[in-house]
């Protein structure tokens, strides 16, 4: 079969499916309608007022949920150090004698590994009598 004949068989069968489609079904309707919609200017209004302030309740609430959260953490740690210090360890203070670690913000590039005041543990002990014990195990 040449191309010429199929054209011609296939031709009126395509010219039929695409006026169905466009006209019978309404695609053509929706099309149009679309296209008008799209040609009208509506105009967009910005009201910075309203968008303004349910940002500044929002940052209110925030902030009174921080303050809560923050009193609660305060008032279980007043707790927690009470029941060290009254009735755990037989009164024994824990911590006589330390101080709380002092947060320092690590410069880019650098590792933090706390103070440099800090002297750190001493561990020169550690390997001091190793030689003794291994003397020990020959």
């Amino acid at each position: 079969m040449k191309k010429a004949d199929l054209k011609q068989l296939i031709k009126p069968l395509v010219k039929e499916c695409i006026h169905e489609v466009l006209l019978e079904e309404g695609l053509l309707s929706n099309v149009v309608a679309e296209v008008a919609k799209g040609l009208q200017h509506t105009t967009l209004v910005e009201n910075k007022q309203a968008t303004a302030k349910p940002l500044a309740q929002e940052e209110t609430q925030m902030k009174q949920q921080r303050t809560e959260t923050q009193a609660k953490l305060k008032e279980y740690k007043n707790n927690l150090m009470k029941s060290i210090g009254e009735d755990a360890y037989n009164g024994v203070n824990l911590f006589e004698g330390t101080a709380p670690l002092q947060h320092s913000q690590p410069q880019e590039g650098h590792a933090n590994i706390g103070s440099a005041n800090d002297a750190g543990v001493d561990i020169s002990s550690l390997m001091g009598n190793s030689s003794a014990i291994w003397q020990a195990l020959k």
